[in-house]
């Protein structure tokens, strides 16, 4: 028990990027390029072979009404959510005190989106199943992240000591400049 008790005396023990923050790091970093992956494999055939077409154009026996708006919804969705994924990686290795909240509403947002989109599809595109297998996976995954993460944010005290630098970015106290 001595080699924790030397933490007591040490008021800065629970700064920096360390304990369960790693976990965080890692999910925070992959998560847009992840995101991008699943996005070009899930839209290259739709728009390489000419299907988005047939299902767009009204002249076409394909046809689906709605359909373009709800592919165009998703992808841009997507992008906002690999652009704030992006700017949610500046956050965390920058120490921002922004990150925790944004992480939490990103990490909301998503079972959100997921929810809305599977409803979405299911309006478009009936004959298909609301919550097929990938839906399912990736809702409960998503839903697990905001159950663990998001009372994380609020109550860890590493999170509260590690992020605190606001956005100053000309101001720079004496101990952030060294002199070589």
């Amino acid at each position: 028990m001595e080699s924790l008790d030397a933490f007591n005396d040490d008021p800065n023990h629970l700064k920096g990027i360390g304990g369960w923050l790693i976990l965080v790091a890692i999910g925070v970093t992959l998560s847009p390029f992840i995101l991008v992956a699943d996005a070009y494999s899930t839209y290259k055939d739709l728009f390489s072979i000419g299907s988005f077409e047939l299902l767009t154009d009204p002249s076409s026996p394909s046809y689906i009404p709605h359909f373009g708006a709800l592919i165009y919804g998703e992808i841009i969705i997507n992008g906002l959510f690999i652009l704030l994924g992006l700017v949610l990686i500046y956050l965390f290795y920058s120490q921002h005190h922004h990150f925790p909240l944004l992480y939490m509403i990103l990490a909301i947002a998503t079972p959100t989106f997921l929810l809305v989109d599977a409803w979405a599809a299911a309006k478009v595109l009936p004959q298909m199943e609301m919550f097929d297998e990938e839906t399912t996976r990736l809702l409960t995954r998503s839903i697990i992240t905001v159950a663990i993460w998001v009372p994380y944010m609020l109550v860890s005290e590493r999170v509260k000591q590690t992020f605190v630098r606001p956005s100053q970015p000309n101001q720079h106290t004496s101990e952030e400049i060294t002199f070589k």
